[in-house]
């Protein structure tokens, strides 16, 4: 009857030793996964169920047994009690594959709605939750955090009942039968424990080594795969080999170290398993002897007394997956605590009609209060005038767009779109008052047409087209083998840096919105190309209220108004002639760059 308590070999070693990632507060975090699953548990009540007439067959089967034993023993067939052991294994196996079954379901279903509800969370945190996380640590929730709740829902919950009955049910079949063999099993099962507990104490530090080795391994293979370019251009293969065989080589130590470690622990419950089976053997045989126990139910409590420990390990070993889970839970329910972005204000205004006048009025901004990056900004520009925006890196450029697209708002003053503060729009009109062209281009993994139409599905090819041909684009796609349809793979790595940007031009064209941002959308470009998109530029900027930030300051000439920002402030602001007869940092800059100075 071992076999209703079998494990697969790859589930008896998949956590054994390994510590588990211990969760801050377990029993909160289980009621706000219980809170959040809500709804998407129906079926639950049967897998309980399931879970009990599964332990069922564990503690009945060996009483059948003991009883077919008495039969023959006493010269009566046995026929009847072996046909029901028989069913009991058959139903059995219906009742384990029906639990699966049910559990595989219900388990999806609420991962489907955890893996939703977190990815549509996280679409509406502001772009200040972002800009303080690492991506990829975001990342890692949403896929191995989900994941190992997954596993724990539809894998370890089931076996953790099923033990729960079964260690339950043998309990009281053994102490019925003889509470002095019970005792003698009871010190089989401290002394299990205690082992594991002495073992897992020397494993948790191997693993915990061997898991910073493998971070270092890991981001090591990162870099050196993302950075292979630079590593060839300065011939340094070869140290990057030496770096990662040495990193290899101490983790293969310390992980040969902690398997050796673990793996002390199976031959040792074998060992003390079957001592304890001996020692019951010889207890129940000298009790037999004094007719205090048949040789059935001698038969009965040794198959009970094989079943009884082994559920204790495996609930150890679900208990630390267990652990895991509930710390990745932990940081999921993190996430979604947090606030997303202001909700508008029942009486909201609309966007869509906007003009472009913008005003700043004693703007004060820090993305740390006590180190503010603007100070006492105060501007007024007329819609339809082309802004440019000029400074030293870190003197506060790119934060005043983020202020004025909403991605953070003021924390002194007020900004105000056709005389009313930004905050009183409703969100999504007013980013779509507004288009973009980033520095970092930000491409996506389907077709040049899909791209430059993002945001807008129903406008056709001959639209795209257009877009393209304003911004430049258009020769280049043309020779590409599929042309508008070519797919682009890993942020459009197959392009130029200055392509990739001529594509999101292209897709601010298209957008026809009536603020244009471009923060340094020629950066990247050569001179040529820079040429281009100054062209493109003046297109898109006609007849809209336009802020562009550039290092090129002949990029610039053409603008209505022109600012300095020094230091959080604007030190100098007029057209690019006024700039230049005051003489000023402005004009110094402008010479420098034209090789004038």
């Amino acid at each position: 009857m071992d076999k209703n308590m079998a494990t697969p070999p790859s589930q008896l070693g998949r956590a054994r030793g390994v510590p588990a990632v211990k969760p801050k507060d377990m029993k909160g975090t289980l009621i706000r996964l219980w809170q959040l699953t809500m709804g998407h548990r129906k079926g639950l009540g049967w897998i309980l169920f399931l879970s009990a007439l599964a332990s069922g067959s564990a503690v009945l089967s060996p009483y059948l047994i003991g009883r077919a034993v008495n039969r023959i023993d006493s010269g009566h067939p046995g026929g009847i009690l072996l046909a029901l052991l028989a069913a009991l294994y058959l139903g059995d196996w219906l009742v384990r594959f029906l639990q699966q079954f049910l559990m595989a379901g219900i388990g999806q279903r609420m991962i489907l709605h955890i893996r939703t509800a977190l990815f549509s969370h996280m679409e509406k945190l502001p772009l200040s939750f972002f800009d303080t996380r690492q991506h990829g640590e975001l990342m890692s929730r949403l896929t191995n955090d989900v994941d190992n709740i997954s596993v724990t829902i539809s894998d370890s919950l089931t076996q953790l009942l099923m033990y729960g009955f079964t260690i339950t049910g043998i309990f009281c079949a053994m102490i019925l039968m003889s509470p002095l063999l019970t005792g003698i099993a009871l010190f089989a099962v401290l002394l299990i424990f205690l082992l594991t507990r002495a073992v897992t104490r020397r494993t948790k530090v191997l693993y915990r080594q061997q898991q910073a080795i493998l971070g270092r391994l890991n981001g090591q293979v990162e870099e050196s795969i993302s950075g292979m370019g630079m590593v060839k251009a300065f011939g340094q293969e070869r140290e990057m080999v030496a770096k990662f065989v040495e990193n290899n080589d101490a983790f293969c130590q310390v992980a040969t170290r902690a398997q050796i470690a673990s793996g002390y622990l199976m031959p040792m419950m074998n060992v003390i398993n079957n001592l304890t089976y001996v020692l019951i053997a010889i207890a129940s045989g000298v009790m037999a002897l004094n007719g205090r126990l048949t040789v059935g139910e001698i038969s009965s409590f040794l198959l009970y007394s094989r079943q009884f420990s082994r559920p204790f390990v495996e609930i150890a070993n679900i208990y630390n997956n267990f652990q895991t889970a509930v710390a990745g839970a932990e940081r999921i329910i993190e996430i979604l605590d947090e606030g997303g972005e202001p909700a508008d204000e029942p009486d909201a205004l609309g966007a869509a009609h906007v003009r472009g006048a913008v005003s700043f009025r004693n703007v004060t901004f820090g993305y740390q209060p006590e180190k503010p990056v603007l100070r006492q900004i105060n501007l007024d520009i007329p819609a339809g005038t082309r802004v440019a925006v000029v400074g030293p890196t870190g003197s506060g450029k790119t934060t005043l767009i983020n202020l004025l697209t909403r991605f953070y708002d003021v924390q002194e003053g007020a900004i105000l779109l056709d005389g009313h503060d930004l905050r009183r729009y409703r969100m999504g009109e007013l980013r779509q008052a507004f288009g973009v062209v980033l520095q970092d281009t930000a491409l996506f993994g389907t077709t040049i047409r899909e791209n430059i139409s993002y945001g807008h599905r129903d406008v056709s090819l001959e639209q795209v087209r257009e877009a393209a041909r304003v911004a430049g684009a258009d020769g280049f796609i043309q020779r590409l083998p599929q042309g508008y349809e070519t797919v682009l793979h890993q942020g459009g790595a197959e392009l130029s840096q200055g392509e990739r940007q001529l594509l999101t031009i292209a897709r601010a064209v298209l957008n026809r919105a009536p603020i244009m941002i471009l923060d340094e959308a020629t950066s990247s470009v050569d001179t040529v190309t820079e040429q281009h998109i100054r062209q493109a530029m003046l297109a898109i900027t006609r007849g809209r209220t336009s802020f562009i930030i550039a290092h090129r300051l002949s990029t610039i000439r053409d603008s209505d108004l022109i600012l300095l920002i020094q230091d959080g402030r604007i030190a100098e602001q007029g057209t690019h002639s006024q700039l230049m007869d005051l003489g000023g940092e402005y004009a110094r800059m402008y010479m420098t760059q034209m090789g004038m100075g």
